[in-house]
């Protein structure tokens, strides 16, 4: 009995690390490659992560899970960087589903450049810290961001300045215009003011309540009403838009920290010990 035990484990645990040593993987097509080309390609596959989030090397994914999409392309990347005479081993780190799965486990991503020059800003001029958030009036998750981010100003009143850029979604009816509206009120120094009423009533948002909130304020009226409609105003969101989907706004709302986007809670507590390690 226990010589049948032993034998049933050891019969298990050698079906279970078969990736290790197998010669062919499930959906690999290595016609084309020579054995050395090939053997590069094994011990790649066997070394490097999936990057679906299965725990498990590329061949074990490829022998335990076939269906797996994300180590079938990578597999791919494998072959043909073999064939290409390439370091195999590079090429699939490079690779856009392992940059992916890399930065997933970043709080901050690499530098971007974004263009502020105009956006409305709040906070020193000088400050070592810009946040440069993409926003969307009518997206509740902003909503809640505002006051978030106004404790983290006062928490740095001299280091930290905020720079808004628009970013209205599709599902939201009346974004856009209300994004256009706020750049008209930043044409006569009123950004802030427009900005706080229509996220404290972004279900009140539409045209009208927007000319009333505007002339509370004491907005020219017909420069306000004009430059909310025009062709300069609403390219202006199409740039920032085109330029947030350039860096990778995805959603909103989106925060940069120095360019470097940010992928953790948009809570005070969290982002105030983020920036002074910042």
């Amino acid at each position: 009995m226990r010589i049948a035990f032993w034998l049933c484990l050891a019969l298990t645990l050698t079906a279970q690390q078969a990736w290790r040593v197998a010669t062919d993987l499930p959906g690999v097509d290595f016609r084309g490659l020579t054995a050395a080309q090939k053997q590069k390609v094994l011990v790649a596959l066997r070394l490097a992560d999936c990057t679906c989030g299965c725990q498990m090397k590329l061949a074990q994914c490829r022998v335990e899970d076939p269906a797996c999409g994300q180590s079938t392309t990578l597999a791919k990347v494998a072959v043909a960087a073999a064939k290409a005479g390439e370091d195999v081993k590079a090429a699939l780190a490079k690779s856009p589903l392992a940059v992916a799965a890399a930065n997933r486990s970043k709080v901050l991503l690499d530098p971007v450049k974004i263009e502020t020059t105009g956006a409305p800003a709040k906070g020193p001029a000088d400050a070592r810290i810009t946040l440069v958030e993409f926003s969307d009036f009518q997206c509740p998750y902003c909503i809640r961001a505002v006051g978030q981010l106004e404790a983290v100003l006062k928490a740095y009143p001299k280091d930290v300045k905020l720079i808004y850029k628009q970013f209205p979604l599709d599902n939201h009816s009346e974004a856009r215009l209300a994004s256009q509206a706020s750049l008209a009120a930043h044409a006569q120094g009123k950004f802030w003011l427009l900005h706080d009423r229509m996220y404290a009533r972004s279900r009140e948002i539409n045209r009208a309540n927007i000319l009333a909130w505007a002339a509370e304020f004491g907005l020219d009226m017909p420069k306000f009403t004009a430059a909310m409609d025009s062709p300069l105003v609403k390219e202006q969101v199409d740039r920032d838009l085109a330029e947030g989907a350039k860096v990778g706004v995805e959603g909103t709302p989106t925060l940069f920290v120095n360019g470097k986007k940010y992928q953790g809670a948009i809570e005070p507590a969290v982002l105030i010990a983020l920036l002074a390690k910042e």
